[in-house]
């Protein structure tokens, strides 16, 4: 194993963590998994038209989207779990918080998007925090951003019900700033940000990828011979009149 030299984690530790979120990616989709929440055909349709692109390089983009969707969920995993290497104090409980820290009174919620939340999402998360704060005036809570604006270490500013509020241990923090909060070292995240690269070559060296298995398309042509017509039979088989569909 090379060295990353990082100093807040170690190697072994790091390389580990990187290659559990490599094996979380998702390698696999059949037709099954493709249309789990109802493919579009009509959508489709459209795209095809419109982008002058063919019915198969459609479906493929769509095969992306969804893996992609799938796939960043699995970073969300790293970014939460990295911190329980970097020091024991940090745990990710089963429900509620995204992360605690028992010892420093610290309890996080983490984005990856500083946009991720809705207004009603953020009021619910927002007023779970107060309660936090309620049972102890010493805790603290952080909606912690891994893609925000800028660098910061701010209090949120929110409405709720029309009246702003704030609290000076309620904050919004970019992940750089939380880093830094649990390292002790300004540059940490840079510095992680910098030995990745580096991280993911050895663990994909190792073995730790598989191959993509697609088996959509040849599901697809056992509903049809044209990919078109069968992506309407997907969704539309039990609809009135499409026994005998053609197109």
């Amino acid at each position: 194993m090379k060295n990353y030299n990082l100093g807040f984690i170690s190697d072994k530790d790091l390389f580990n963590h990187v290659k559990e979120t490599v094996e979380k990616y998702r390698f696999k989709i059949d037709l099954k998994k493709f249309n789990k929440n109802l493919i579009d055909p009509i959508k489709l349709t459209f795209d095809s038209k419109i982008y002058n692109k063919s019915i198969k390089e459609i479906i493929e983009s769509e095969i992306i989207r969804q893996m992609d969707k799938s796939n960043t969920n699995h970073i969300g995993y790293f970014h939460q779990n990295i911190f329980k290497y970097i020091n024991k104090n940090w745990i990710v409980p089963k429900e509620g918080f995204d992360l605690i820290n028992e010892t420093e009174k610290i309890y996080v919620e983490m984005k990856n998007k500083h946009n991720t939340m809705n207004s009603s999402s953020s009021q619910k998360t927002y007023i779970k925090m107060q309660g936090v704060l309620l049972k102890d005036a010493q805790n603290r809570c952080f909606l912690v951003e891994v893609i925000a604006k800028k660098s910061q270490n701010i209090p949120w500013k929110i409405s709720l019900d029309g009246t702003p509020h704030e609290h000076e241990y309620i904050r919004r923090v970019s992940i750089d700033k939380f880093y830094e909060i649990v390292t002790g070292e300004r540059d940490s995240f840079k510095k992680l940000c910098e030995a990745l690269p580096k991280v993911l070559d050895d663990v994909i060296a190792s073995g730790s990828k598989e191959t993509l298995e697609n088996s959509v398309f040849e599901e697809l042509s056992k509903l049809s011979p044209n990919l078109l017509k069968s992506l309407y039979l997907l969704s539309f088989s039990k609809y009135d009149g499409f026994e005998d569909f053609e197109i």
